[in-house]
């Protein structure tokens, strides 16, 4: 199977061939700093930039090809003709329609096991894990790279997919209504899960409900071969009557596959799996009830894959590391931990990320760093009441810093023998969190959403760095964005 002239011309009719080059294989980008030596660079035009200004960079970095918009082939005339030179040029009337085409026209020609994986939280977790089981069974497959869960990030993966896979695995994020089933006619997977539903993203997906209904979307063009995997704790997802098989996961007996007996010690948490009929001794590396359910949701996945529960047993308990989901850093220069979980937050995430935190067994004062759970909707200021609130469960913590607007709101419910500071940037909140964690040895726990930026403070307290604003990106519009929900 090839990208060649004829399915391009297939794909696309009105396309104009500039160039009739051809690389013998490639990928494609739209980001021309990220960009690898060898790919095609889609130039697209977005709210803050335009692709087609970084055309040349591309070419420099080593792009083997263009995908231009016809309207804007003026542009070629300010690039250097040697940079030019050998290069598969192609104009379209709009370059992020002829990805999504092209895209979707490549899964036509597989005809693999496609796995589709969305959630309100443990998408990416579930995926690598996954992808982890794959890899220990020497399953040649193909992941989803990092977070690249919307339109055009799930469309350029896609479009990595070759011959020699024999599974594909694709992280679906949304944040608005209709979103799911754009993705699911691209994806279209063979086998899907959904590993549970929170309070996120309600401003564009409204209640539980309606997040429930977004999420199960997924199996909209489901076959009679296909299979749902759904947590069978979620009422919305458990309580539903599909038209195609179900298999349920979670904490639940009436689950086919749950955990029994769960022992959550210091950073480990030991628990009994049955699997179906078949019970399995079960020890993971983090105090996280996430994690207990992201090694059901991938053990589910990789028992319908027919991989042997001894690769799965062995590969879930092998250490997982991924970044900014509860993963442990050493403060450089000073004695401490940080465990940076600020990925994402929505009320459920939060609580659990602050459980596993009160279980650690640890001799250091322990501090938290929670910033503004943004897009809740209208209930904004109750979902942060109640996570002051929530804090009366986390006794062990000696020191507070809040960071943000919204969370003025959870400083009024926070218990009051808790030591507590409001800072409004990161910034302001790094300047507090090294004052005390030079006084005193600490692990500090820093989660919030993405949007609140405490990832950069983050790097500042491992790396030491002095104080300063995040680099402005100049190429906004060519990044791959991805979505938490």
């Amino acid at each position: 199977m090839r990208l060649d002239h004829q399915f391009l011309q297939l794909v696309i009719p009105e396309l104009e061939l500039i160039t009739s080059f051809f690389p013998a294989d490639y990928f494609f980008s739209i980001d021309s700093r990220t960009l690898k030596a060898g790919e095609v660079f889609i130039a697209l035009t977005g709210e803050k930039a335009d692709g087609h200004l970084f055309c040349e960079q591309a070419l420099r970095n080593g792009a083997s090809g263009l995908i231009i918009a016809k309207s804007k082939k003026d542009i070629l005339k300010k690039i250097h003709p040697d940079l030019l030179k050998n290069i598969l040029i192609i104009a379209v009337p709009n370059p992020k329609e002829a990805l999504v085409a092209l895209a979707t026209a490549w899964r036509e020609q597989f005809t693999l096991p496609v796995v589709g994986i969305t959630g309100s939280v443990g998408k990416t977790s579930t995926k690598e894990l996954l992808s982890a089981i794959l890899k220990t069974g020497s399953v040649h497959h193909l992941s989803s790279i990092n977070n690249q869960n919307t339109l055009l990030g799930i469309s350029l993966n896609m479009l990595r997919l070759r011959p020699e896979h024999k599974v594909a695995i694709f992280e679906m994020g949304v944040n608005k209504r209709g979103e799911m089933a754009l993705l699911a006619q691209l994806v279209k997977p063979t086998l899907a899960l959904i590993t549970n539903i929170g309070h996120c993203h309600m401003e564009g997906l409204g209640s539980l409900q309606d997040i429930a209904l977004e999420k199960r979307d997924i199996f909209k063009f489901f076959t009679e071969q296909s299979i749902g995997i759904i947590n069978g704790d979620v009422p919305s997802l458990a309580q539903v009557s599909y038209i195609h098989p179900v298999v349920k996961f979670g904490l639940k007996t009436v689950n086919q596959v749950q955990a029994r007996k769960i022992d959550t010690h210091d950073r480990q948490t030991d628990f009994v799996m049955k699997v179906y009929k078949n019970k399995y001794s079960v020890s993971v590396g983090q105090a996280h009830e996430g994690a207990v359910l992201n090694a059901l949701a991938a053990t589910t996945l990789a028992h319908m894959l027919n991989i042997p529960m001894e690769t799965i047993i062995r590969a879930i308990q092998t250490p997982l590391t991924i970044s900014g989901r509860f993963e442990e850093k050493t403060l450089q220069h000073r004695a401490g931990i940080v465990i940076n979980d600020c990925y994402n937050a929505n009320p459920e995430s939060m609580k659990a990320s602050l459980l596993a935190f009160e279980k650690y067994e640890t001799d250091k004062q322990k501090v938290a760093i929670l910033g503004d759970m943004l897009e809740l909707g209208i209930n904004s200021s109750f979902w942060h009441r109640q996570l002051g609130r929530f804090l009366r469960k986390v006794p062990s913590l000696k020191k507070l810093i809040l960071v943000g607007s919204w969370v003025q709101w959870t400083k009024k419910t926070v218990p009051v023998t808790l030591s507590v500071e409001l800072v409004a940037t990161w910034q302001e909140a790094l300047e507090k969190a090294q004052a005390i964690t030079e006084q005193t040895e600490s692990i500090v726990l820093v989660k919030a959403s993405r949007g609140m930026k405490l990832s950069l403070l983050v790097d500042a307290l491992v790396s030491d760095t002095e104080i300063s604003s995040p680099r402005a990106s100049v190429n906004i519009n060519n990044s791959v964005s991805s979505i938490n929900g």
